[in-house]
């Protein structure tokens, strides 16, 4: 289907964007870097140390080496367009320009959150030149589903799991779920009681803050069969890189008849900066 669908012989007056997720809702939850150069990027990194306690007097000072790390970012370019007909013009009751824009804009914005949601699991690229692979941590850091939903003990267990990990308490952490698992929440004592949850959440139908966790829901989360992968982590612990944001063009084509193209790209990359700020949470769908 294409534009000829919006002709005059419609009798609406406004070109209506469809029902869509409109642009990116977890880039601003994860550690953002911009004006990157490249076609990768490396992000350094300083591992713990321990000090060395002194026992003697006038005793040699103890060198503690540092341990340097480093995660690799591949960015990529992603671009979308699409052709308006001057005859098309013509034949609508309006002028579908701006919300050509709008709609590439909303495009791409969901490729960022596809992009941080495929590396929060996914092998990140380590080590000096990024060829040293590492794994999540799937003995430490995920949660099974268990045949349930979305349950408190889940939640819990996340948290703890961050806890023991050390990560800073009052760093930002999030819990991207899809709509099933708010449905589970919303169901739960304990989560709908005053004592646990914000009268305003379940007023506007939604859970808001629960175990120091920001609940964000996104329909874009990995589902393999039955089983949704939530995660829930602090925020440096996912980065998006952006080497170019969202641009915009619209330029008439003397090759395409004159045709006004709407064009709209970018170019980004994402990758998680620790096995250990990160939670698996599978959850059960029904």
């Amino acid at each position: 289907m294409d534009i000829t669908t919006a002709m005059i012989k419609q009798f609406g007056g406004n070109l209506e964007l469809l029902v869509q997720q409109k642009g990116s809702v977890i880039g601003d939850k994860v550690r953002l870097e911009t004006g990157v150069v490249g076609e990768d990027a490396y992000f350094d990194q300083l591992a713990p140390t321990a000090a060395v306690r002194k026992t003697v007097r006038n005793s040699d000072t103890p060198l503690v080496k540092s341990d340097h790390r480093r995660r690799r970012v591949s960015m990529y370019d992603y671009e979308w367009a699409d052709l308006i007909d001057k005859e098309d013009k013509a034949k609508t009751l309006v002028n579908p320009d701006n919300e050509y824009v709008t709609n590439a804009a909303f495009a791409l914005g969901r490729s960022k959150d596809d992009a941080i949601i495929a590396s929060a699991l996914a092998t990140a690229a380590t080590g000096k030149d990024g060829s040293t692979a590492a794994s999540f941590d799937t003995t430490n850091f995920q949660i099974v589903h268990g045949s349930v939903g979305l349950t408190v003990a889940k939640i819990l267990s996340a948290k703890k799991k961050l806890d023991k990990a050390l990560n800073d308490p009052s760093e930002e952490r999030f819990f991207l779920c899809d709509a099933a698992q708010i449905a589970d929440l919303l169901a739960i004592n304990q989560v709908t009681s005053t004592d646990y949850a914000n009268i305003k959440a379940l007023v506007e139908g939604r859970v808001d803050t629960f175990s120091g966790f920001k609940f964000q829901m996104i329909n874009r989360l990995q589902l393999s069969s039955t089983t949704r992968s939530c995660l829930a982590y602090t925020k440096s612990s996912l980065l998006l890189a952006i080497g170019m944001d969202i641009k915009t063009e619209i330029d008439r084509i003397p090759g395409k008849s004159y045709s006004t193209q709407v064009y709209a790209s970018m170019g980004i990359g994402s990758t998680r900066m620790r096995e250990d700020g990160l939670v698996e949470v599978q959850c059960t769908e029904s």
